[in-house]
């Protein structure tokens, strides 16, 4: 069965609170937080792009994983935010990490699941023999327009994890999987554009709802559970209301939810979003826990996956970087220095 056998994430250390941007605008900050759920966000160093934060977070994963980079069989990159065009990221990462040059390799795009299509395309070469093991990575410096309802949630981090099918190596095997996609144009980026651009609030019921409530309930169906038999459920978080309302709306509790909320602390970081939120879960679960899991990208879609850990995930949790440290470990900036580290200034 596959299963993921290691992970590792990387939160840069920099936050923005949405009060200094707010007051920049003169906007009322009480209000906008209280609207996006979210306090500040995390904000890459001057020199951080997608590829170096995936690289940490993959160093993290290999380490955890114990396994030779060379074993490698697939490396995956989604993000919306690769700082080539024309060039791609997993073959930088694959070549620092050197893993050699016997791998499948592609970067990803598919708005904030990218990297959770490559979770599903891993699975696949896994499940066909193809490969012994696969790394994924979402990371993201995501952007935002400044004076755009973006600029108060898109952030930056990257999420690596490593899956494979050896049953004495798994920490969560993967219980089932499925996708739910439309052409739905709620966020896009045209060719030369800077910043993305979104339909306001049909991006809600039209888009991030209809899609994930979609996905979750062929998750359901799929599997024959329900949500008392989940000890965790972790949902995309582009801001901290809708996670909340789409759980209740399928009939999860806040205690399955809370574990998951990345969003509060650092925001949005797009492909890394949902991922990072299922590495905070890891960090805490025990063994024989089932997790219910639904990403979402803008364009749209959703993908699905149902994880049950195992006896192996005590062991590697004490190798973490556990996301709750970094989310500890931080240093805040101002309005000013936020637009120099963006490269906006």
């Amino acid at each position: 069965m596959s299963g993921i056998i290691a992970y590792g994430t990387y939160i840069p250390k920099y936050r923005i609170k949405l009060s200094e941007i707010a007051a920049i605008w003169q906007k009322d900050a009480a209000e906008i937080a209280g609207g996006l759920g979210i306090v500040e966000k995390s904000v890459p160093a001057y020199d951080e792009d997608a590829v170096t934060m995936a690289i940490e977070a993959a160093k993290r994963a290999l380490r955890m994983a114990e396994i030779e980079p060379t074993n490698i069989g697939s490396l995956y990159i989604g993000s919306e935010s690769h700082p080539y065009a024309v060039n791609p990221s997993s073959s930088i990462v694959g070549e620092y990490l050197e893993i050699g040059n016997n791998y499948f390799a592609a970067d990803l795009e598919f708005a904030c699941k990218g990297a959770t299509a490559a979770i599903s395309m891993t699975a696949g070469l896994l499940d066909s023999s193809q490969i012994s093991y696969g790394l994924v990575i979402g990371s993201d410096t995501a952007q935002g327009k400044p004076h755009d309802t973006l600029e108060y949630t898109a952030a930056s981090a990257a999420c690596a994890y490593i899956l494979g099918k050896n049953p004495s190596e798994n920490i969560a095997n993967m219980l089932a999987m499925s996708s739910f996609t439309s052409d739905t144009p709620s966020f896009w980026r045209r060719d030369g554009s800077k910043y993305p651009s979104h339909a306001g609030r049909f991006t809600g019921e039209p888009a991030y709802f209809t899609h994930v409530m979609a996905e979750a309930k062929k998750l359901f169906d799929i599997s024959g559970l329900q949500p008392e038999e989940f000890e965790y459920c972790v949902f995309h978080m582009p801001n901290g209301k809708f996670p909340r309302t789409v759980a209740k709306r399928l009939g999860f509790t806040q205690e399955q939810l809370a574990p998951s909320l990345t969003v509060d602390t650092i925001g949005n970081p797009y492909t890394a979003s949902a991922l990072l939120g299922l590495a905070a879960v890891l960090d805490i679960a025990k063994p024989q826990e089932k997790i219910f899991f639904v990403s979402y990208g803008s364009g749209d879609g959703s993908d699905g996956f149902i994880f049950e850990t195992t006896e192996h995930i005590v062991k590697k949790q004490q190798q973490s970087m556990s996301v709750f440290k970094q989310l500890e470990h931080k240093a805040y900036i101002s309005y000013g220095q936020y637009l120099k580290q963006m490269h906006v200034i």
